[in-house]
């Protein structure tokens, strides 16, 4: 099962993780499936560390009313450049909002403690062009 994120910048197609993080792979794509993150923003963007959506109020506080446990023993479980990961506010707080790694160099901190459960495969680009508030016109599953 693979992804793509629609933006005005372009296209970010995903890959997943799902042997080292099936719940958070079949979290982000049933809301996917939904259209929940249809139309949402890039809340928070950090040059050289992460782009940040997923905030159904835009500010980085909501989530879909739910919780998920995070998946950290896998073996993909680095923050890599292009690297898809589950933001949360603490151990097994997960919902909706994830971030996308720019590079490696300030990201190292983050193995271990947030579950990693995909990569931009095509369109990395596309990661450094994302500023802050800019929108996802729609996120595609595909099979």
């Amino acid at each position: 099962m693979n992804a793509e994120i629609h933006t005005a910048k372009g296209v970010m197609k995903l890959e997943f993780f799902e042997e080292d993080a099936p719940n958070a792979v079949k979290n982000f794509t049933d809301l996917a499936k939904k259209g929940f993150y249809d139309g949402l923003t890039f809340h928070r963007v950090l040059d050289d560390f992460v782009i940040q959506g997923g905030c159904p109020k835009g500010d980085g506080t909501g989530g879909p009313g739910y919780a998920i446990d995070c998946e950290t023993d896998g073996k993909n479980q680095f923050h890599d450049t292009g690297v898809l990961s589950m933001a949360h506010a603490g151990l097994n707080t997960g919902g909706s909002q994830f971030f996308i790694c720019h590079s490696r160099n300030n990201t190292a901190h983050l193995d271990g403690v947030h579950t990693c459960f995909g990569r931009i495969c095509d369109g990395t680009d596309v990661i450094n062009q994302i500023q802050q508030g800019d929108v996802m016109d729609k996120v595609v599953v595909t099979d």
